[in-house]
């Protein structure tokens, strides 16, 4: 578990990190940080994206997966826990983080609305970023099965750069990810020894496919393109392992029936 909780502190730094810069930055330079974070996580996502081969898995999972998504309304739930999160963030971090957003003129009712708002964004966001490629898999089964940290270590640089600049770009929310971090990668670490059998190179790189599609979501959004509800497209990931290890059970039945 200790790379997965270096990971975790290396994103709740750099977003401490981003925090101070966005209270810094003049409101003109706070739109070239969002462009270059919706930019950044849009290589990141076309990156992990071309991993995947199977096209109609990954077209079936998106499409089939939104649907349910928007029928159980994943996007307004994770919406609703950053705003009970938000009573956890520190006073002064809410208000720099208010005075930061796109809060700045709002009062009352409007104004608490808008932060936990934001606030649900930026938590959802960056643990749809820091969750879903594969180096939070492999690397959390060699630190669970082999005691190998490596991959772990070098995500935890690279999350927590990334953190500085989300941070910046959507607040303070960003850094309550590092739970989200550290819930998931620590159950991967945790189950290695029983999951990572059942992890074909095949489901691994269908599965980076799906997550780099949902990481291009959050670029389109960083880069106000569209406006898209990426959470409600997660039971995406869940479809992707549910055709992939289909097709393997059916080959396996035809090839011995």
């Amino acid at each position: 578990m200790i790379a997965t909780v270096v990971n975790a502190c290396a994103v709740l730094v750099g977003s401490l990190l981003g925090l101070l810069l966005r209270t810094k930055i003049k409101d003109s330079f706070k739109t070239i940080v969002q462009i270059g974070a919706g930019t950044s996580s849009l290589i990141i996502g076309i990156k992990m994206a071309l991993t995947g081969q199977k096209i109609v898995y990954l077209a079936l999972s998106l499409i089939i997966g939104g649907i349910l998504g928007e029928w159980w309304r994943i996007e307004n739930g994770i919406l609703a826990l950053g705003e009970r999160l938000k009573q956890f963030a520190p006073a002064r971090m809410a208000a720099q983080a208010t005075a930061g957003g796109s809060v700045r003129g709002a009062t009352g009712e409007t104004a608490a609305a808008n932060l936990g708002s934001e606030f649900g964004y930026g938590f959802l966001n960056a643990s749809v970023l820091f969750c879903v490629g594969a180096m939070a898999l492999v690397g959390s089964f060699k630190a669970g099965a082999e005691g190998n940290y490596e991959l772990i270590f070098t995500k935890s640089v690279m999350d927590g750069f990334m953190a500085i600049v989300l941070t910046a770009a959507m607040g303070i929310g960003v850094g309550f990810s590092a739970l989200s971090v550290l819930v998931y990668q620590g159950i991967l670490t945790i189950a290695a020894v029983w999951l990572a059998p059942l992890v074909s190179e095949t489901l691994l790189k269908e599965l980076t496919g799906v997550g780099g599609a949902l990481v291009i979501m959050i670029g389109i959004n960083l880069l106000g393109l569209a406006k898209l509800k990426t959470a409600n497209f997660l039971p995406a990931l869940l479809l992707i392992v549910i055709f992939v290890v289909g097709e393997g059970w059916f080959r396996a039945v035809h090839l011995f029936g």
